[in-house]
This record gives structure tokens, C-alpha cells and sequence, in this order.
């Protein structure tokens, strides 16, 4: 019997979180990992977009400018 192998290698984070279906965890647990994974995904977000904001000078008079733009 042939195993089956992904066409496309895993990633570490997928790797990661295979390890994580050998738990058996209580919901608690389980809504806390969940909150613990969005807090660390919501982090990289700013901090990648505050980066960018930086590099390319938007200010919040942008943000306005652009909610008051009929265009967008």
C-alpha cells in the first residue's frame, strides 16, 4: 500500500497545527487557542500595515479623504 504524498510540500504552520489534532482539548481551551491564534494574526496585520502606511505617508486626513470619496 502506497502512502499518499502531497503535491504541495506542507508549510510549517500547517505542519505545526497537525501536531496540535493529537490534543483533545476542552472547549475553554479550545476558544482560547482561538483567541490566541486571531491576537497573533490581528498583530501581523497592523504591524504590516502601519509599515506601510509609513513607507507610503498616508495620515488618517487620507482615511477621511477616502470614506468621503464617491469614487471609491
Amino acid at each position: 500500500m502506497s502512502s499518499i504524498q502531497p503535491s504541495i510540500p506542507l508549510t510549517n504552520i500547517q505542519l505545526q497545527l497537525l501536531k496540535l489534532y493529537s490534543y483533545d482539548l476542552k472547549e475553554d481551551e479550545m476558544q482560547d487557542l482561538q483567541k490566541m491564534l486571531a491576537s497573533f494574526f490581528a498583530e501581523r496585520i497592523q504591524k504590516r500595515t502601519s509599515k506601510l502606511w509609513d513607507e507610503r505617508g498616508y495620515t488618517n486626513e487620507t482615511m477621511k479623504q477616502w470614506l468621503n470619496d464617491e469614487n471609491q
